[in-house]
């Protein structure tokens, strides 16, 4: 670990690391300078560990085919979200279980979850739903996201009151998602940034609703739900990756589950987008299959909720508002770290605003 002038801090894990910290995790010992936030028994773990290539961010071991450690390398002296979330969601069966985590005086370095075998994300499996047309994904995955807001909702000793009432009439939420858009404007250039700006108006009107919300619950909020953390693996789907939205600075935790729910369905929208590009599926048939597959999973999110007592969690009429609110933030994060990924935000909204 080395700290720059300027506070930033840098992590670098030599080969042979991870299963050293985790020897020292089997014996219940922090290994130096680290110190240990247990949240449950660690199984064997058999010697052995390989790198996860796919992992961009940060940087992922699997050792012994039986445990994950998910390595940060811009470790954050901030308060980070995981822990507690995953403390406080320890009767929730849909996630991997979570084992530890590790800190670097007061910056998380690693969390060690188990490994899901044979598990894919959702920029695997949901573009190959999408090339094929199929739907029967959507039921599963929006009912897994309302078990996971029913989890959130419920009282822990780590969030004894989980869920909060929201002012009427919220004017930061307007005032977040139409910065977003200005933002969007200003950073789309070309025909793209010529098209949006022609739909600026029409995207200010999706935002309106934001200004007279009613009173509605919050919940601790998943921050980045979209597809590709949600795994399918040998024994069905599991959502993972708490780690918080890294487009938006000091959020409020707090947040309507529509919130979440809006950046799931989006992400439907963007396999599809996959798909016609990496894939060359056809362009109406997927849009087509985004619809349905949007309808029935959201569907299945409010059917889960209402069998559960629990319909009050789900806002509709903030929904189409944080969808739009998200594409900007897709653009915005295509400008910023990922230009060629600004095909997918555009050929959603093309569609929207044909």
């Amino acid at each position: 670990m080395t700290e720059g002038p300027d506070g930033v801090l840098t992590l670098e894990t030599a080969e042979g690391i991870t299963e050293r910290v985790l020897r020292d995790l089997a014996r219940e010992a922090a290994p130096p300078p680290f110190s240990v936030r247990a949240l449950r028994p660690l199984p064997p773990v058999p010697p052995g560990e390989r790198a996860i290539a796919v992992d961009q961010t940060n940087h992922s071991v699997v050792a012994g085919e039986t445990v994950v450690v998910k390595w940060f390398p811009r470790p954050s002296r901030a308060p980070h979200p995981a822990p507690g979330l995953l403390a406080h969601l320890a009767g929730f069966g849909r996630t991997a279980t979570p084992y530890a985590a590790v800190y670097w005086e007061d910056a998380l370095v690693a969390l060690v979850t188990a490994y899901l075998p044979e598990a894919r994300d959702g920029w695997e499996w949901c573009v190959d739903e999408a090339e094929a047309g199929r739907t029967g994904f959507a039921a599963e995955v929006g009912a897994l996201a309302a078990e996971l807001h029913l989890a959130m909702a419920t009282p822990s000793a780590v969030f004894p009151g989980p869920v909060r009432l929201s002012r009427p009439g919220e004017g930061a939420w307007r005032a977040r998602a139409e910065e977003a858009l200005r933002e969007a404007l200003a950073l789309t250039d070309g025909a793209d940034g010529a098209w949006l700006a022609g739909r600026a108006e029409a995207l200010r009107r999706e935002l309106e609703p934001l200004a007279r919300t009613p009173a509605t619950p919050l919940i601790r909020v998943h921050g980045d739900l979209h597809v590709g953390q949600i795994l399918r693996w040998r024994d069905g789907y599991a959502v993972v990756d708490f780690d918080g939205n890294p487009t938006v600075a000091d959020a409020d935790p707090y947040q309507p589950a529509a919130r979440d729910l809006a950046q799931l369905t989006t992400s439907v929208d963007h396999a599809g987008q996959v798909a016609v590009r990496r894939r060359s599926a056809d362009p109406d048939a997927t849009a087509a299959w985004a619809a349905a597959a949007r309808r029935g999973l959201t569907a299945a999110y409010a059917r889960t909720l209402a069998r559960a007592g629990r319909a009050d969690l789900l806002d509709r009429s903030l929904l189409r508002p944080f969808e739009v609110e998200q594409e900007c933030r897709e653009l915005i994060y295509a400008a910023r770290h990922l230009p060629r990924w600004r095909y997918a935000p555009m050929g959603v909204l093309r569609a929207w605003y044909a």
